[in-house]
């Protein structure tokens, strides 16, 4: 597996897994998927789109990277994790965070914090520990699943500086 930039030609596998981790709705905050025009678009407004290819040149998962925040607070990055559904539990998840970690750094931020982490996402709740993020805390129902259930969010850094 190799992780690099997007490209264009990555575009249609890319935001068919965004679109499916939108469409299950148990994770991403947003409710409408990607067009090939506004997928362009978001993916093209991030710092950084890595994708995950496999041997076969397919596109297995995406991170973005972006500052959480703006001016006082832009040293602090976000990113968003999405692997293809039938590639779940191969490793791929981890490769994309210890990658964007590398790619923060280098992009020059300081932290990474991530706002959100549905608690019922137990792979997620395991592996940013493991990798050495610190839990922040909770906040009950923060999370409106499709369901219509409301879940709780969890919070965490990490310091790039160390």
């Amino acid at each position: 597996m190799v992780i690099r930039a997007l490209q264009e030609r990555d575009l249609p596998e890319a935001i068919a897994i965004w679109n499916r981790v939108v469409e299950d709705g148990v994770a991403f905050p947003q409710t409408e998927p990607l067009t090939e025009e506004t997928g362009r678009d978001f993916f093209a407004a991030q710092d950084f789109t890595g994708v995950a290819v496999d041997e076969t040149g397919e596109v297995t998962g995406l991170y973005i990277l972006h500052p959480n925040n703006i001016g006082r607070c832009g040293h602090i990055g976000n990113a968003s994790y999405a692997v293809r559904a039938d590639r779940r539990g191969e490793g791929i998840g981890e490769a994309l965070v210890r990658h964007s970690l590398r790619q923060a750094k280098e992009f020059g931020f300081r932290l990474m914090q991530f706002n959100a982490v549905v608690k019922s996402n137990s792979p997620a709740l395991a592996l940013y520990p493991k990798l050495g993020f610190v839990k922040l805390g909770e906040i009950p129902g923060g999370f409106l699943r499709k369901d219509g259930v409301y879940d709780d969010i969890v919070l965490f850094y990490y310091d790039l500086t160390q």
